[in-house]
């Protein structure tokens, strides 16, 4: 049987949180306009607003492990951020291996021509496809 649940994604970071939808009909994603965040805290109103305007069945917030598959400060923020979500909204969210979408959205953005200045014009959109796109992927191994 086919699920067809509508999934938001997030790449967490302390100063932009990257949003995507998806769903697992397509298994594909597109970027949503990034979350201002200080110090890794969103504006909770504009969350509130994506979900009201998305009705999501399932969150999907990429964990950022080490490369050897260890956690760190980040991935500790970014479970803490995954269970604010189900705390405020009541949506069941999993956890995804982040390992490399950052490097690999940057890649993709410099391919497309982007001048490098990350700062300012981000690549969080595109992580979090990746990172939602890398989720639904996975799906396909399970029974």
């Amino acid at each position: 049987m086919s699920s067809q649940r509508l999934i938001l994604g997030f790449d967490f970071g302390t100063r932009r949180i990257g949003v995507a939808v998806g769903n697992e009909l397509t298994r594909s994603a597109r970027p949503l306009d990034p979350l201002p965040a200080r110090d890794g805290i969103p504006d909770w109103t504009r969350v509130a607003r994506l979900v009201d305007e998305w009705r999501p069945d399932l969150f999907v917030v990429g964990l950022p492990l080490n490369m050897d598959g260890t956690e760190s400060d980040m991935s500790t923020r970014a479970r803490k951020f995954g269970k604010r979500l189900f705390g405020r909204y009541g949506i069941p969210c999993e956890m995804a291996d982040e390992r490399g979408s950052t490097r690999e959205a940057k890649a993709i953005a410099r391919d497309a021509g982007h001048r490098g200045n990350y700062r300012d014009d981000g690549v969080d959109g595109l992580a979090a496809v990746l990172i939602l796109e890398g989720w639904l992927a996975d799906q396909d191994g399970l029974p």
